[in-house]
């Protein structure tokens, strides 16, 4: 694949906020379509907990929404770091590899491998599970046993005291095992350090440009 230019880059990006934007109205559209005919009899818990049958009906609406949003939005962040990845590095990839240090799963994936780096990109983990932990921990000794650094970005960090107790356990095992962790502003600059493209500043062009369009 070619090198792209900044402003070929930033065309690329743009369209690809359209394409997923465009997805997920589609998906929220046919999901709200559903709904017309759900069983609304669960209604009657929410009234008896003090919530009315209209904010009850919105809440749904707003959980069903935010399921699909959430979805699409780590998505499309993924994607478009790894463009920004391949307009440094041409051969950088998404790949997977085998799982050498238990049966499940079989595999792992890492988002963009790039020389010796093996990138995981995410838009944000609020997970509080432990068994989060475990499995992450026995990705990244993989991903290290094949030879490769793990190497993580998460550029929005959770709010919630245990979400961030998991991320910070994370945090130590990526650098216990010689690994890199950044989030917040430190993963932004870490994909302009590494890349020499301010991702943050194309994103906030575009949101602006959308910012006068309908929400969702």
């Amino acid at each position: 694949m070619a090198s792209l230019t900044p402003s070929s880059l930033e065309e690329k990006i743009q369209n690809l906020a359209q394409k997923y934007s465009k997805a997920l109205l589609k998906q929220i559209n046919c999901r709200l379509e559903e709904m017309k005919g759900d069983d609304t009899s669960h209604f009657l818990i929410y009234r008896v907990l003090g919530i009315t049958e209209e904010e009850g009906k919105l809440i749904d609406i707003y959980q069903n929404k935010g399921r699909f949003l959430y979805k699409y939005a780590g998505s499309f962040l993924e994607k478009a770091t790894q463009l920004s990845f391949l307009e440094k590095y041409p051969n950088s990839k998404a790949v997977k590899i085998t799982n050498t240090m238990g049966s499940r799963p079989k595999t792992f994936e890492i988002d963009c491998l790039e020389g010796n780096n093996a990138i995981e990109i995410k838009w944000r983990d609020a997970t509080t599970d432990g068994d989060h932990i475990t499995k992450e921990h026995t990705r990244i000794k993989t991903i290290s046993t094949a030879g490769y650094r793990p190497i993580r970005i998460m550029f929005y960090y959770p709010n919630r005291q245990q979400a961030i107790r998991v991320q910070q356990t994370l945090e130590t095992l990526y650098k216990g095992i010689g690994g890199e962790y950044h989030y917040g502003e430190s993963a932004w600059n870490y994909v302009t350090e590494r890349t020499g493209i301010d991702l943050k500043e194309i994103l906030e062009r575009i949101a602006d440009q959308n910012t006068n369009s309908d929400g969702l």
